[in-house]
């Protein structure tokens, strides 16, 4: 199975960039969208073979998330149960049977991190769910979950220390969710492999220098691992800031 999950920074934008061709050419049997950036009606996408599901923002054109999935889910689930993180479209959760599916979009902390104190409650929040889930079946999640866990996953390390997305905070908050039983696919396959980046500032042409950070993740329960294949970042996708990122799980025998 191929999953692949990406942050468009705005669908309707990547929409006018070949988004069509592009989704065709990945043929994946899930993808996961961050950052749709829609408002009600604002825009019609379906793909032959394919459900779509979709979890809005109440403030119009702000963050989003969307799943496209060749298998219709047993039910489908939109947040993860808190009113106060629920209004900003942040979460769809796919139970397939044998496993969820949990596409995630993580609050930014914000310029001179004036959003910290709300992600570090997000944090928790999400984590309680995650862990909640997987308490009954494996969980699969993937998203822009906004931080470069290790120095490795960004390129300038020490000038980015207190920067939102660096902080020792989001770090040990990530560390907390691979520590309930969750694994980073990426660095599962490739735990050295330096320079691999998925996000990149539209400034002072870091994409081009591949100036950037690894923000963009697949995590799976660990009893998941012997299903696992492959993982990649698609760094030869255009169209947003952020790349997609592809995970392969071998069918359950």
């Amino acid at each position: 199975m191929k999953f692949v999950s990406w942050n468009v920074n705005g669908l309707r934008a990547v929409c006018g960039k070949g988004f069509d061709e592009l989704f065709a050419s990945m043929d994946a049997d899930f993808f996961c969208i961050q950052e749709t950036k829609l408002s009600p009606g604002a825009l019609e996408l379906e793909f032959e073979g394919y459900h779509s599901y979709w979890n809005l923002a109440d403030r119009k054109g702000y963050s989003g998330t969307a799943i496209f999935t060749r298998q219709r889910p047993l039910s489908v689930s939109y947040g993860i149960g808190v009113e106060e993180h629920d209004r900003e479209g942040r979460v769809i959760t796919l139970d397939m049977g044998d496993c969820y599916l949990v596409t995630v979009y993580t609050p930014n902390s914000q310029s001179e991190l004036a959003r910290l104190d709300y992600r570090m409650a997000w944090e928790e929040a999400f984590r309680n769910y995650v862990c909640g889930l997987d308490s009954q079946k494996p969980v699969i999640i993937c998203g822009d979950m906004n931080v470069a866990h290790q120095e490795i996953d960004l390129k300038n390390p020490k000038s980015n220390r207190r920067n939102p997305g660096f902080t020792d905070e989001e770090r040990g908050e990530f560390s907390k969710l691979l520590d309930c039983g969750f694994v980073d696919t990426f660095r599962a396959i490739h735990p050295d492999l330096e320079d691999a980046y998925t996000w990149w500032s539209y400034r002072a042409r870091a994409r081009e220098k591949n100036v950037g950070w690894r923000i963009d993740y697949f995590l799976i329960s660990s009893r998941l691992l012997p299903r696992l294949a492959d993982a990649n970042i698609r760094g030869d996708v255009m169209g947003s800031d952020h790349c997609p990122v592809e995970l392969y799980l071998t069918d359950q025998s």
